[in-house]
């Protein structure tokens, strides 16, 4: 029997770390948080200084329960929750539940490798209350937003299920950028690109030191061009450098992982944390650059090994943020001998790789570089044309990490005076292009940057704001856009006109016509809870309370206060002013008013007025179309439905349309589902292909009808039914045959009797019970 009881988060991790302690310990896990405050009352009384109740949760009552068993058995407990506040509050919890004392031994490591934990069991801690004071005032706002405002969101705004003291920011940010790129006009300018060749027949690119603003300026200036000399002016050239960017911590390694290897923030955290539970690397929710000595010393030893002395370059970084914690590690291998793991996950692999290699490169010489620019006079005028070159000279990190872009290029060996000769020319319109949409890694490095949220926090903001269907990422297809050419071929200016596409995105952030509602709601009513500065500023209180002994309470009740105010507030608003009708114009044939509102179905589009004599005509907006962006045409365009696909003897009829459930096609009162294709586009030959496969799958299963009655007699899923027709959720009802007829032919019912097992009338027999066997003594 082991005398020593090490308490984890995680299974996994409770594995790794067994192996590493021998027979003496036994290592069980608490599986993430064991209490909670109750779902009655918050578990938060408020009037008695934010006094909380705790309980263990329902589903954690076993493991508890098993806990208890290993304590009482083993000599000495050892508790080794993750190092963050999340982590020392869940060992607090358990010192609480399992009744044990203050003193009992805290173990933190930064990686699970044999020397950090036999380090960590040899030198514990007790508990840091400073931490789990840090972690509960997060835990009670966090608390106290979601249950006051939720129902508030419920009865104002339809589809709202919830707002967060982080996410809410957030969802803002993604919505203002939209606007920003909605309201946009796009400027257009002239750059100017050409090919010159030397004396000695290379032949290289050039561009224009300077745009045009208009195509009469470009044109003059081609046409200039064509009768004059160009000379080399100057060639400058001069050595610069490229350093490493420093170790990973949270934030930048969902960036890089993203870029370079497409995986989704979650995505990144749940490998990374795969591979920290493993012991392949250190903790993975980190804002500290900074490396051991011993890491510095093992990453030099490597890379003189590898590649030689002049490669290595000792470097040491700190962190600027003041919040940050110094005494942990950035993310790196716990072993640099291994460039690679194998038996794992191809992407987890990959994403071991990647931090591998960052860790080696920023200990490593910089990559040395020579720039050239070449100036070009051209005679007559006073613009001049730019070469621009650069060469490699000592890759330095570079043989590691990060590849030089495909704009470094080689120049012609030239001189001043060389005199050249134009082969290409091209002036094209250009157009300015607003701030890209969000990607989930340029919103993790905004948030982080704004101070909003912490590293263990990041991806739950960023899958949070989807979950809840506020932010959607999407690819979506750009449009065709025209755009001016002037070129000179065979000694002529030629002007045409070509086409491009633009706004093309590819796994970018949108968000919801709930989010515009939403965001306008709380900036409007609950400005504390959306404002930036504001939950930046709650961030450092928390910050404050973990590294200054500050009592938590104070800092929930400055929060608390005007909050609740603005709650009481919000009980006079009414949903007209949250569902806000935006008018789009005039409706050519009917002369009505068209709008777009957000309802309890979600956005459409309306034409005329609910006090006009004729009813107003409603259409749900489809697509990527919403409430900010659509335009009147758009709009009128959603009227045009139900669209006739064609008309047949045997179906007669047959159209296309939307519904509450997807597009769909109709023929007499029947439906199909259009998966495929949609009712703008779909053709008769593909509706008839989809109602045969309908009318086959009827057929087969239908046992009987009546005529002058709606009851059928069914094939389903558990054997034949009786249904009486009505539609689902208004009356239906569907009878099983075995349970009322027992063996009965189905084909063989009649209406009478389908009508009175449906009424109820016609009950099945019951089972005679079987007599107990009385035993003589």
């Amino acid at each position: 029997m082991a005398k020593n009881l090490v308490i984890v988060e995680s299974p996994a991790k409770a594995k790794t770390i067994e192996k590493f302690l021998g027979k003496d310990f036994s290592v069980k896990s608490s599986i993430g948080h064991i209490r909670d405050m109750p779902k009655k009352n918050m578990g938060i009384d408020i009037e008695n200084n934010f006094t909380l109740t705790y309980e263990i949760t329902t589903d954690k009552k076993k493991v508890v329960a098993d806990l208890r068993k290993a304590v009482k058995i083993a000599e000495k407990v050892y508790l080794a929750t993750d190092e963050d506040r999340e982590g020392e509050a869940i060992a607090w919890h358990l010192l609480e539940a399992l009744n044990l004392p203050k003193d009992t031994p805290r173990i933190v490591f930064h990686e699970i490798t044999k020397s950090a934990i036999t380090h960590a069991i040899v030198k514990p801690r007790t508990v840091d209350y400073q931490l789990v004071d840090a972690q509960q005032a997060r835990r009670v706002i966090d608390r106290l937003v979601g249950f006051e405002i939720s129902p508030v969101l419920w009865r104002k705004i339809s589809g709202a299920r919830s707002a967060g003291r982080v996410q809410s920011p957030v969802m803002r940010l993604v919505v203002e950028r939209e606007r920003e790129i909605s309201q946009y006009i796009a400027n257009s300018t002239y750059k100017v690109k050409a090919e010159l060749v030397s004396e000695s027949g290379e032949i290289f690119e050039i561009k224009l030191s300077k745009e045009f603003e208009s195509k009469e300026q470009a044109l003059a200036f081609a046409n200039a061009l064509l009768s004059a000399n160009l000379t080399v002016a100057s060639i400058e050239k001069k050595p610069s450098k490229r350093s490493p960017k420093p170790p990973f911590i949270t934030s930048t390694l969902q960036q890089e992982a993203s870029q370079k290897l497409g995986f989704s923030v979650k995505q990144t955290m749940t490998l990374a944390q795969n591979l920290y539970r493993e012991g392949s690397i250190t903790y993975m929710r980190t804002d500290s650059f900074t490396l051991s000595e011993t890491v510095i010393e093992a990453a030099g030893q490597v890379i003189v090994k590898r590649f030689d002395s002049e490669y290595h370059h000792i470097r040491r970084y700190k962190t600027k943020d003041a919040g940050a914690q110094e005494a942990h590690e950035a993310i790196r291998p716990t072993d640099l001998t291994k460039p690679s793991i194998f038996g794992i996950e191809d992407q987890a692999a990959k994403l071991y790789s990647l931090i591998y290699k960052r860790t080696l490169a920023c200990q490593m010489s910089d990559a040395q570089l020579q720039k050239t620019q070449i100036k070009i006079n051209i005679s007559g005028l006073d613009e001049k044309f730019l070469a621009n070159g650069k060469i490699l000279t000592f890759p330095g990190f570079l043989r590691v990490y990060d590849y030089l872009s495909s704009e470094d290029k080689l120049l012609p060996d030239l001189h001043k005076g060389d005199t050249l000769s134009l082969t290409s020319f091209k002036a094209r319109e250009n157009f300015s292009r607003v701030k890209p949409r969000y990607t989930e890694a340029s919103l993790v490095k905004k948030i982080e940057k704004m101070g909003i949220g912490r590293p263990s926090t990041f991806a739950t903001m960023i899958s949070t704001v989807q979950d809840r269907n506020y932010v959607t990422k999407e690819t979506r297809e750009g449009a065709e856009r025209a755009y001016e050419l002037i070129e000179i071929k065979d000694s002529q200016v030629i002007q045409s006109q070509a086409s491009e596409i633009t706004g093309a995105e590819k796994n970018k952030l949108f968000p919801t016509n709930v989010a515009y509602l939403l965001t306008d709601f709380l900036v409007k009513y609950f400005d504390n809870i959306i404002d930036y500065k504001f939950t930046a500023k709650l961030e450092s209180d928390f910050d404050t309370i973990a590294t200054q002994n500050v009592p938590w309470q104070g800092v929930v009740k400055n929060f608390y206060t005007p909050f609740h105010q603005k709650i009481e507030d919000a009980a006079d608003i009414s949903r007209e002013e949250t569902h806000g009708m935006r008018e789009l114009g005039t409706d050519p044939k009917s002369g009505k008013r068209v709008s777009v509102r957000f309802g309890r179905c979600g956005a459409f589009a309306q034409i005329g007025h609910k006090d006009d004599e004729d009813k107003p005509t409603f259409a749900s907006l489809r697509g990527s179309l919403d409430i900010e962006g659509i335009t009147l045409d758009e709009a009128l365009e959603l009227f045009n439905m139900p669209r006739t696909v064609g008309e047949t003897n045997d179906f007669g009829i047959i159209e296309a349309n939307y519904g509450r459930f997807g597009p769909y096609i109709q023929y007499g009162k029947k439906y199909v589902s259009l998966k495929e294709d949609i009712p703008e586009e779909v053709s008769l030959e593909k509706a008839l292909e989809l109602i045969a496969v309908k009318e086959k799958f009827d057929a087969e299963r239908t046992i009987k009808t009546f005529d002058d009655s709606d009851i059928q007699v069914l094939n389903g899923c558990f054997g034949p039914y009786i249904w009486n027709g009505k539609k689902k959720g208004k009356g239906q009802k569907n009878i099983t045959i075995k349970k009322v007829f027992g063996d009965k032919d189905p084909a063989g019912l009649t209406l009478e009797e389908c009508k009175k097992a449906v009424s109820g009338k016609f009950k099945p027999k019951a089972k005679p019970r079987k007599k107990k066997k009385i035993t003589k003594k």
